[in-house]
């Protein structure tokens, strides 16, 4: 008997094995479909939250997109964030809600919404705006310590993001106050080098040489290394 089933064809041996287990396979089915169907309708309504918190924002910054001298405030802003959590909409909500309180000089609230995406949107490619924001929020309350510090950070964990040029020409001016002209040159140069033919290198060019008309021994050729510097060991005979 053993043998007539070994020899029975694959269809008919799988078809005996699901009538030998046809409770087990019919509730693993339904568990099946009954998963597939619940994460078909989180995907269909996590798009559909999606959608309408794009469709949300674009409401909102409608107006400054057709021109006009000002968009929403800030806490339109935050309350298109808190209506539309987690989304990718809210996520730049949030980053236009910290740029409208810093415009209207509200810093320190600025601060704590740059701050806030963070935390909440880790793996933003946003993110490095939100810490430009930061910085720039503590340098405008004229913490200049810490700012230098958010900058210099910034630009460390970033080296070749986008607000690099910024970052950059923002802490060139710190240093340039705190009586650190050779500092300011160096990050002054990167930013008219990588960017020839943009304003900010245009500027950065601008106020380079006004800083080696300040300081001219930036503005001295650096001198070769003497290659007799150090006397050569005796050759042994």
């Amino acid at each position: 008997m053993e043998s007539e089933v070994a020899q029975l064809p694959l269809w008919q041996k799988a078809w005996a094995w699901f009538e030998a287990n046809k409770r087990q396979t019919l509730w693993g089915a339904a568990g099946l479909a009954v998963v597939g169907l619940m994460v078909a309708y989180f995907v269909y309504h996590q798009n559909e939250a999606e959608v309408a918190a794009s469709e949300a924002l674009s409401n909102l910054a409608a107006p400054q997109m057709a021109g006009a001298s000002r968009g929403e405030s800030a806490e339109a802003y935050l309350k298109m964030v808190a209506a539309y959590p987690n989304s990718r909409a809210a996520a730049r909500a949030l980053l236009l809600a910290a740029g409208r309180l810093f415009e209207e000089g509200k810093y320190a609230e600025a601060k704590t919404q740059f701050e806030r995406f963070t935390r909440e949107y880790t793996d933003s490619p946003f993110r490095s705006q939100a810490l430009l924001g930061i910085a720039a929020c503590l340098d405008a309350q004229g913490k200049t310590s810490d700012a230098t510090g958010a900058y210099k950070d910034l630009i460390d964990r970033y080296p070749a993001d986008h607000v690099l040029p910024q970052a950059r020409f923002a802490l060139a001016r710190l240093y340039e106050a705190q009586q650190k002209p050779g500092l300011a040159r160096n990050l002054l140069e990167e930013v008219e080098r990588n960017n020839p033919y943009g304003s900010l290198g245009s500027e950065a060019g601008m106020r380079l040489e006004e800083l080696k008309s300040k300081y001219p021994d930036l503005a001295a050729p650096i001198a070769p290394m003497p290659t007799n510097a150090l006397p050569l060991p005796p050759q042994k005979r």
